[in-house]
């Protein structure tokens, strides 16, 4: 009967860690250069929030 492999199997695991791990810092670097330049995910220059109905203008929610 053949012996297992244990060093080609090990190589395969490492290979596998090594591609996932580069494309999560390619993924991360992708959503660096995605991002507005302001942070805002809006346009209003507070972030978004200049035409949520749940906040009246000072930022406070409204009601409650």
């Amino acid at each position: 009967m053949a012996t297992p492999n244990y060093g080609y199997e090990k190589r395969q695991r490492e290979l596998a860690k090594k591609k996932k791990k580069e494309e999560k810092l390619q993924a991360k670097s992708h959503r660096k250069t995605d991002d507005h330049p302001h942070g805002g995910a809006g346009g209003g220059a507070d972030g978004g929030a200049v035409n949520n109905p749940a906040q009246d203008g000072t930022g406070t929610p409204v009601g409650g």
